[in-house]
């Protein structure tokens, strides 16, 4: 293998991790806005209070990547998106300081206030998210001289806005299922009602998407249909979204969230093989795409990046592990959210 194609799949990695990761946490907060009472809000925002901000490091850590290792591709994607990447770090800006300002009146419309905008804030960053690799997937239009050109709004087209949808789904199943984890029985019976119609959602509108995708861009399935990895794939993947009802049903809720992130996992593994090498394809000419060949740094900077970052790598691995462990288990209605006995 040589150093472009393992930088695919590191960033391809990092991207993965982080969409399970803020997956989870930006589905909780959007179940946020469907809480009936202050100990159902409470109980959201102290599963995912001590973990969030730990999640969004595999963000900054796929952006910094980026830059350095296939620096074509990020500047022309941050030219391209620069107003969907402007709204998706607003809504996550929003989302932050809504869980922080919420708590500093204990009047009951000013806490009600700033759930709402973390719930709307969740959701827009997961639309913006889905909006922006629907339109990686129908292709970008990049010329002969690399640069995306267009108009900021063709990016909000249908199939993009309906990838979107599919994504904010996505997360609100993913969210849905961890907080199975960490809901008490009495929250947990909704929760379980949340999952189903999370989920029948999902199957509903991923077929959709699928059957668009072919439509709107075949030349996505041409790689998916040689490979022999599309295979185990599709198993994961469809193994997944058909085991995560019976889970949840049988009460096997850690099983359930290992199914969802397989789901994601195997979407994006999917996405990634049907590109390969494109990075960024090209709607005017397949020849124009940007790939993992001729959008990457020099051999040096492949070179020292791969010895940063596999260095750096098993530090936040471990990070993202021991926080995850420490705060395992429900999460408790009091303003500190876990017990002592809850924690490892």
């Amino acid at each position: 293998m040589d150093l472009n194609t393992l930088w695919y799949l590191l960033i391809g990695l990092v991207i993965t991790v982080y969409a399970i990761l803020d997956g989870y946490d930006l589905g909780v907060g959007l179940l946020h806005l469907s809480t009936r009472d202050e100990g159902e809000r409470r109980v959201n925002l102290n599963s995912i209070g001590p973990l969030w901000d730990g999640n969004e490091v595999w963000l900054i850590a796929g952006g910094g990547t980026l830059f350095a290792v296939f620096p074509v591709v990020y500047s022309a994607l941050l030219s391209a998106f620069y107003i969907l990447f402007s709204l998706l770090l607003i809504s996550l800006i929003f989302r932050a300081i809504s869980i922080e300002f919420r708590n500093k009146s204990a009047s009951h419309g000013w806490q009600r206030l700033w759930d709402i905008c973390f719930g709307f804030g969740s959701i827009s960053a997961s639309l913006f998210f889905g909006i922006m690799l629907g339109n990686i997937l129908l292709g970008l239009p990049v010329n002969e001289e690399q640069i995306i050109t267009g108009q900021p709004v063709s990016l909000f087209n249908l199939y993009a806005i309906f990838t979107g949808l599919i994504t904010v789904t996505l997360f609100t199943l993913h969210g849905a299922v961890y907080m199975t984890l960490k809901a008490d029985e009495v929250y947990l019976h909704r929760i379980k009602r949340y999952v189903l119609i999370a989920w029948f959602a999902f199957i509903i509108l991923y077929p959709a998407g699928v059957a668009v995708t072919f439509y709107k861009s075949p030349i996505m399935f041409h790689a998916l249909l040689s490979s022999p990895l599309s295979i185990p794939l599709g198993i994961i993947n469809i193994g997944s979204i058909i085991y995560i009802p019976y889970a949840i049903k049988a009460g096997r809720h850690g099983r359930a969230f290992t199914a969802s992130s397989l789901l994601i996992a195997s979407i994006m593994g999917f996405i990634g093989l049907s590109l390969f090498p494109a990075i960024v394809p090209s709607s005017i000419n397949p020849l124009y795409s940007l790939t993992a060949y001729n959008a990457s740094a020099g051999p040096y900077t492949l070179k020292v990046m791969q010895t940063i970052f596999l260095t750096v790598l098993p530090f936040i691995i471990g990070y993202t592990v021991f926080i995850n462990m420490v705060f395992k288990g429900k999460a408790g209605i009091h303003e500190e959210g876990y017990s002592d006995a809850e924690k490892l």
